[in-house]
């Protein structure tokens, strides 16, 4: 898929606290390969610009680790993780490959349509913003979305329409019943989810230390 490239060119950089955390992500890398942070510094970088990358922030990191630029904006432009224009605080990836597809994919991106507007956009509000991704990995549990860092899988157009609701409610744009708790992650029937890792969480985890080998899988530099 042919991405444009960022048009924001509003100044960026790393407040103190975040520097910290640079610092801390560059560390887990071999001397001469810190170059290979440049996925996890896009992505802190994405983060603290609002949920998208600019020309500056991608030219920031890229100065961080002593590269050329334009070898930071191909890794950016690379990975659809990576967003180049604004998204909603809560932004909604709808996978539409062969097996989500196959499981009504397409009435899950016709309420996004219909509750947030056009794709690759951000609603009115700016609280929602959705587009259709590649596959997401959670086949076994189609269809599915991305809300943010979160997998809702075994979806329904119904279903997905009250989680939409539900996190509307939660923000202010509707009228929220006392304790209302956010909307439930991961499979929406009683199957496991495809998603959920060892801690019961189905938010995307860090690289995993294999016990008894000592390898901490953030040192790899590929």
């Amino acid at each position: 898929m042919k991405r444009s490239l960022p048009q924001d060119d509003a100044p960026f950089a790393f407040a103190p606290e975040q520097q910290r955390e640079v610092e801390t992500i560059v560390a887990r890398y071999p001397e001469g390969k810190q170059q290979s942070a440049i996925m996890p510094l896009l992505w802190l970088a994405q983060e603290h610009n609002g949920g998208h990358l600019s020309r500056a922030a991608i030219c920031h990191v890229a100065d961080l680790l002593g590269m050329p630029a334009m070898r930071a904006m191909e890794v950016a432009s690379f990975y659809s993780m990576f967003q180049f224009a604004p998204v909603g605080r809560h932004f909604v990836q709808v996978c539409g490959t062969t097996p989500c597809w196959l499981r009504g994919s397409d009435g899950l991106k016709e309420v996004c349509a219909r509750a947030i507007g056009a794709p690759n956009a951000p609603s009115a509000d700016g609280m929602f913003s959705w587009t259709e991704v590649e596959c997401l990995g959670a086949c076994a549990n189609a269809p599915m979305v991305q809300i943010n860092e979160e997998f809702y899988e075994d979806l329904t157009p119904q279903r997905l329409e009250e989680i939409l609701q539900d996190l509307a409610r939660r923000d202010g744009r509707a009228r929220s019943p006392a304790g209302a708790a956010r909307p439930r992650a991961a499979a929406q029937d009683q199957r496991a989810s495809a998603a959920q890792n060892v801690s019961g969480s189905t938010k995307k985890s860090e690289p995993p230390h294999v016990e008894g080998t000592g390898t901490d899988f953030h040192q790899f530099a590929w």
